[in-house]
């Protein structure tokens, strides 16, 4: 999906306002017996819950004609998932649930034979092709009848949404693994992507008239410029500025995915900035990581014996007659809070360098190929030029220890989108401009990384 606009941000999806799972209720501790039981009691009824709930997959020839299972059966699994407090009871109801209500192996053994059979055999195409769809049938885990079947119950689609989060988080803390486990997220996020698709979205203006509701879980979910107070939500929805979100129809008025537009007569350099006039599109994009990455940097070289590969110099000398003492320990003090911006003569010394190091790091610092910086995969994904990397953009507490104030502009030239989206997704190509690429030069001529 392609969007314009200078503060456009992307939400993860829902926001939830979900009801908190109850804590364990207070008490004594139980001795490790009566822990054992207590945990043997749960895995039983977690055991019993899945095999009433997830339902069973019909044979092939009955698979149009079997009745949907009950309502309450799925209900069932919600209701007990929403009461396990604990994200390791939560994980392993999920481990259990992908292990135990998979793919039958055997029918998949026994159907791929079968097409293997026909292939040796000359035979019409239509037996063929009916072996094959029984394959395909039978390479469906029955998990996934269940997460259709919970889709359909009122708030479903969002109880399966938190579901992922939950699975997502115990594959990060190592509470759940495997190869069942990797293919039900796998499952459960082609779903889920198939019921987010542009064609369930709606798209809906936000103006000072919207719902109190709406504009409070912007407001509260804004993570790119934070907003500070309701004038200042105002303002954003208010004159030569534009606001807009989608939402599901499964969740109206529940934002998804917010845009904010600034209407400026050339492209803003910082956040501070507004024009009367429509000009070009561009945003005015923060830079997460770049501090982080700039520290780690630093670190590697101070633990080196005071190795320097990142300044020339001349900058070192400068630098260092400023902070009192090396550059690389004296910098890892300073840029590790915000009390830098306010000595001029450091501020005048970091810029050449920092902007250097911050077009490397959006440009040349990758994952897989692709921008490391999330934000700006982001944007070239969606075929803007890196255009323009500003200098003490967004002094505020966040921008100062997140990116060192710095901010990029992504300017999208309309007719060309498709093109450089295409060139970067297929070839990792990033389109920049002459300001950016001229500090990549620069860095490569003065940093040995």
């Amino acid at each position: 999906m392609r969007a314009l606009g200078p503060a456009l941000t992307a939400r993860r999806l829902f926001p939830l306002r979900l009801c908190p799972r109850p804590p364990r209720p207070g008490g004594p501790r139980l001795s490790s017996g009566s822990a054992a039981a207590e945990a043997g009691a749960l895995e039983r009824a977690m055991d019993e819950l899945l095999r009433r709930a997830v339902p069973a997959t019909p044979a092939y020839e009955l698979r149009e004609k079997t009745p949907a299972p009950a309502e309450g059966q799925c209900a069932d699994f919600v209701s007990f998932y929403g009461g396990l407090a604990e994200a390791a009871e939560r994980a392993e109801l999920l481990s259990r649930l992908a292990r135990g209500f998979g793919v039958d192996h055997g029918q998949v053994a026994e159907q791929s034979a079968g097409v293997l059979q026909l292939r040796e055999q000359p035979r019409e195409a239509a037996v063929l092709l009916q072996a094959e769809d029984r394959l395909r049938y039978a390479l469906v885990p029955r998990y996934r009848g269940l997460f259709h079947h919970i889709s359909k119950l009122d708030g479903g689609v969002r109880f399966l949404v938190r579901l992922r989060a939950d699975l997502l988080e115990a594959q990060a803390l190592k509470l759940v693994e495997g190869p069942h486990v990797r293919e039900m997220n796998g499952v459960l996020k082609g779903m889920l992507s198939e019921w987010f698709s542009s064609g369930f979205l709606s798209l809906e203006r936000v103006t000072w008239h919207s719902p109190c509701e709406v504009l409070q879980k912007i407001s509260e979910s804004e993570a790119v410029h934070p907003v500070k107070n309701w004038m200042d939500m105002k303002r954003r929805v208010g004159p030569y500025r534009r606001c807009y979100f989608f939402s599901h129809c499964a969740a109206p008025e529940e934002p998804l995915v917010v845009l904010h537009v600034a209407l400026t007569s050339e492209i803003s350099s910082n956040i501070q900035k507004e024009f009367p006039h429509l000009g070009t599109f561009s945003s005015l994009s923060p830079i997460p990581g770049f501090t982080k990455w700039l520290l780690g940097l630093l670190n590697s070289q101070a633990k080196e014996h005071g190795r320097n590969e990142l300044f020339t110099d001349s900058e070192c000398k400068e630098i260092s007659e400023i902070t009192g003492g090396p550059i690389n320990e004296t910098l890892k003090v300073f840029l590790s809070s915000s009390e830098w911006v306010k000595s001029e003569k450091l501020v005048r010394a970091l810029q050449a360098p920092l902007m250097r190091l911050c077009a490397w790091y959006l440009y040349g610092e990758k994952h897989r190929g692709f921008a490391l910086n999330p934000v700006a995969n982001f944007h070239l994904q969606n075929g803007a030029v890196m255009w323009r990397i500003n200098w003490m953009a967004d002094v505020s507490l966040k921008g100062i220890t997140g990116s060192c104030g710095l901010m990029v502009n992504y300017r999208y030239y309309l007719g060309d989108t498709a093109t450089n989206s295409t060139s970067y997704v297929c070839s990792k190509n990033i389109k920049a401009s002459e300001q950016v690429l001229s500090l990549v030069a620069q860095f490569q001529k003065n940093s040995k990384l």
